[in-house]
């Protein structure tokens, strides 16, 4: 008689892998989480809430694409997650919401306990950074979808925000100014296009462009494209509370132009000044495989992973205050009225928003 082993999928090793990653969850835990772990759903104590005058919650789901397969070709797995926690909270923060808790689920094509372990230690460590709680998940064994080395991982998020305190475009109002602040890299987009142009398409190429020391980056090339995704939820919140922010972008697919229009009134536009910053090393080594600039600018964040909208008369503080948090962060445009038939680089990720344009020189002349 078959078993379930036998067809691929092994219950032992699933649970030799939720064994080793029990310290790790328990490390996420915030005070309002319930039960024991190993339960069906996880208890989120709602009366916590309470403090709230009128509580919205937000909520974001989100993966981390194919910089899994980095990942996967350097058998590291242990920061992966942490890019998937970034891309959830930063994401909620952006409406000015507290994240309280994520879940996670990992689909693999065979469970070793160690990589889950790892993977999940990752996960937990950026809820840690995010002051959120992990509260549950699902590890997945797919036997004939996806090989045994493959795994895909995706995660949920909740949060929180006061009714008359959530940020968005109808805060926004002519004169305002766009405070970015630095990305870590390439985060986690854009790697379908970066992997090909930076490492090739055979084993041989991928393995010698992942292992290659590179000197503007100091260090190799796969070191630098699993640099974790930063995440911003501690240092935006404290800024909301230390200046009055409007509104609040996070960079990921779409680029600046398509990310910043979502937060922008649709009779309002915005120029985001090339000239103020330098992007990172990774994205002149890219722009060197013959990248357009315009094709960089709508798939890479280009070194400004977050961007906040304030008055300009809190610009400088709130440049200041991000910088003493270790935060690189700069005055990087400003908002205007719309002109008539001006439509920007790009339309708002999303639909709707207002027009963004970013202006200056361009940062490389490579074609």
């Amino acid at each position: 008689m078959s078993t379930y082993a036998e067809s691929g999928v092994d219950v032992a090793a699933g649970e030799i892998a939720v064994a080793l990653m029990r310290d790790a969850i328990a490390r996420t835990h915030r005070p309002e989480v319930m039960g024991e772990f190993g339960g069906f759903a996880g208890l989120f104590d709602a009366s916590a809430l309470q403090r709230f005058r009128r509580p919205l919650l937000a909520t974001s789901t989100d993966g981390v694409g194919t910089k899994v397969a980095v990942a996967q070709h350097m058998n590291r797995h242990d920061t992966i997650g942490i890019d998937l926690v970034a891309m959830v909270v930063d994401d909620l923060v952006v409406c000015g919401a507290e994240p309280l808790f994520m879940t996670d689920y990992i689909a693999t094509g065979k469970v070793v306990p160690e990589r889950i372990a790892a993977i999940v230690s990752g996960i937990a460590r950026g809820c840690e950074l995010a002051g959120c709680a992990l509260l549950g998940g699902e590890t997945a064994e797919h036997p004939g979808l996806l090989e045994a080395d493959e795994y895909d991982v995706a995660g949920a998020g909740t949060g929180v925000v006061e009714a008359d305190r959530v940020l968005g475009p109808e805060r926004v109002a002519e004169g305002d100014v766009i405070v970015a602040m630095a990305s870590s890299g390439l985060h986690s987009n854009g790697y379908s296009l970066a992997r090909r142009a930076l490492l090739g398409t055979s084993e041989e190429s991928i393995s010698a462009s992942l292992n290659r020391q590179v000197a503007d980056l100091g260090h190799t090339l796969g070191e630098e494209l699993l640099t974790p995704t930063r995440i911003y939820a501690r240092d935006c919140l404290a800024l909301i509370n230390k200046v009055d922010v409007h509104a609040m972008s996070h960079i990921t697919g779409g680029g600046l132009a398509a990310n910043i229009a979502r937060v922008i009134p649709t009779d309002l536009a915005a120029d985001v000044l090339r000239g103020s910053w330098t992007p990172s090393p990774i994205f002149a080594l890219l722009a060197a495989t013959g990248i357009a600039p315009i094709e960089m600018e709508r798939t890479f964040n280009m070194g400004m992973g977050m961007a906040a909208i304030v008055a300009a008369t809190d610009a400088a503080e709130a440049v200041n205050f991000l910088t003493e948090r270790g935060l690189p962060a700069w005055v990087c445009g400003e908002v205007r009225a719309r002109r008539s038939g001006e439509t920007g680089d790009a339309s708002a990720k999303g639909g709707g928003g207002g027009a963004v344009s970013v202006v200056g020189s361009t940062w490389f002349r490579n074609r």
